[in-house]
């Protein structure tokens, strides 16, 4: 990765809070500390969705609907773009029966109040 180690733990960071907040925990509002303000996601065959409120809505409906038990995101590239830091990586996402979905994903993300947070994150499954 061509990225400073201090973005990178930041990066870090914010994945883990998705897994551990968010998905294991279902504290939907630490999105806030994910997303940008204007973030946008692209799920799989699905319309964009813009906006945390929006953003917010999706992923609990999500989390509930697939049973999403745990989420561990790990890159497999980051590359410096200007201010912002384009990610490629993979996700396992643990089912509720225990099943593991494995995901591959692409996040630009920015810096916001301090915090790498995602900008734009677009998935699919590896099906």
């Amino acid at each position: 990765m061509s990225i400073p180690e201090s973005v990178r733990t930041g990066m870090q960071q914010t994945n883990a809070l998705f897994s551990s907040a968010v998905v294991k925990n279902g504290d939907i509002d630490a999105l806030d500390n994910i997303y940008t303000e204007g973030a946008r996601i692209l799920p799989p065959g699905a319309n964009l969705i813009q906006g945390r409120a929006q953003i917010k809505a999706f992923w609990q409906q999500a989390i509930a609907g697939l049973g999403l038990k745990d989420a561990k995101l790990s890159s497999v590239d980051a590359q410096a773009a200007g201010d912002s830091v384009l990610e490629v990586g993979k996700a396992d996402l643990t089912l509720g029966e225990g099943q593991i979905l494995t995901v591959k994903y692409v996040v630009h993300w920015k810096q916001e109040a301090g915090l790498w947070k995602w900008d734009t994150d677009i998935w699919n499954m590896n099906q």
